[in-house]
């Protein structure tokens, strides 16, 4: 018994070292990647940079809108099936592709109409945007692929994949933002590694599925269960999850978008352990055969060390702002408060996206309704009680809303896990 515990232990270290190194090294030529833009770029171009990647995860979001959950719960309980397991990959990239479309046409004139607001012209506004093609039509299917890799634990492969994509990203943005720098360049640099990394994904994720564009509508049945609960939440989150950028795109100027955009770089290195416990911990939670009080246990277990990890790192922030802000430049150097006040949200969206991708990745979602309303109290009287014509104060009301959403999904979670027996 001893022995097989030693084991167990060995294996979650040798795991842990291989996964957390590969996300470190990963996370380090994001950040890199992001300081040189950062650098380079001129305040207003950089200002424009933040409001077409914020639109991009909003795209990404609105194209999803619960599918890999749906993807995640079903194929964790086929995982083990080469041909199930495709039929239920194909499905969900099929949904997806049909959801772009939507996403496209909700989320292009917004895009327009914020870039043209922040003074960027007609051309650069259409550069800009068709920049943003390349990583989205990866963003599509590459959440997906992950999935099969992440079910089997094949975690090598995926983040060797994931290295190469930074570091092509890192190599083409230091050639082509010095020499041109533009918001358009910088996205391009971005999207084109991201889609041979998608080319190379897809060839991965083929060792654990039988290729096959089949369709099953049962398979279609049951994801768009999971997706008419998540939906809406996904289409207020799309709003809600952006909102810094959003509330300052209306009441604060370009330079605010910019700070706000800079500083939420340093948030990045928090991807290395959000990243960690999304392919270790997520995946083993979905396909775990335990319920009731051993499944609660296990959910407290994780919360409570990504807490725990996150209370540390954000300690660490509030020690030492000033020379974390020196590796932003002296454009940024004066956002000491501010940059806790990032950090503090990032933190607590991650444990908040942490609570969510347990639960759901077991197919379980809260009514809409409630969710949303219980989501939109915090916001509203959040309004009304911080200064959003300040940054300090929408920065607040980021932390307000974080740890709100939190709440909701940790107590919806707790009693899921502790009420659902044996299915």
């Amino acid at each position: 018994m001893s022995g097989a515990k030693e084991s167990s232990l060995l294996k979650w270290i040798k795991l842990i070292s291989i996964t957390g190194g590969a996300q470190a090294i990963v996370q380090l030529t994001g950040l890199l990647c992001g300081l040189l833009i950062i650098r380079l770029l001129p305040t207003r171009e950089y200002a424009l940079y933040t409001l077409a990647n914020t639109m991009l995860g909003t795209m990404s979001l609105l194209s999803d809108g619960g599918i890999s959950t749906g993807v995640m719960a079903l194929g964790g309980k086929v995982w083990e099936d080469k041909k199930k397991l495709g039929i239920v990959l194909s499905t969900g990239l099929n949904l997806r592709k049909k959801f772009a479309i939507f996403s496209l046409i909700v989320a292009v004139p917004i895009l327009a109409y914020l870039l043209l607001h922040h003074g960027a012209s007609i051309l650069t506004t259409v550069l800009i945007i068709t920049a943003l093609i390349p990583a989205f039509y990866a963003a599509l299917s590459d959440s997906l692929l992950e999935i099969i890799l992440k079910l089997h634990q094949d975690i090598r492969p995926l983040q060797e994949n994931q290295i190469k994509v930074s570091v092509l990203r890192l190599a083409i943005s230091a050639l082509t933002v010095f020499l041109f720098p533009f918001t358009f360049i910088a996205i391009w640099a971005a999207g084109i590694p991201r889609i041979l990394g998608n080319i190379k994904l897809r060839k991965i994720a083929g060792k654990f599925t039988e290729t096959s564009n089949e369709i099953d509508p049962g398979v279609q049945k049951e994801i768009f269960k999971i997706v008419k609960g998540i939906l809406p939440g996904a289409i207020y989150y799309c709003l809600a999850g952006q909102l810094t950028v959003w509330l300052i795109s209306v009441f604060g100027n370009t330079t605010n978008i910019a700070e706000v955009g800079a500083l939420g770089r340093l948030s990045m290195l928090l991807g290395v352990i959000s990243t960690m416990f999304s392919i270790l911990i997520v995946p083993r939670f979905a396909r775990t055969q335990e319920f009731g009080k051993a499944l609660l246990k296990r959910y407290l277990f994780i919360l409570a060390t990504m807490l725990v990890i996150l209370s540390g790192i954000t300690f660490i922030v509030m020690l030492f702002p000033s020379q974390l802000l020196w590796i932003l430049g002296n454009k940024y150097a004066n956002l000491e408060k501010e940059l806790v006040y990032v950090m503090i949200g990032s933190c607590a969206n991650v444990l908040m996206g942490l609570a969510f991708s347990l639960y759901s990745s077991r197919g379980w979602v809260i009514n809409p309704v409630y969710a949303i309303i219980l989501s939109v109290l915090p916001i509203i009287s959040g309004i009304f009680i911080f200064d959003l014509t300040k940054i300090s104060g929408v920065l607040k009301l980021n932390i307000f809303i974080a740890v709100s959403e939190f709440m909701i999904h940790f107590v919806f979670g707790f009693f899921k896990t502790w009420s659902v027996e044996k299915e």
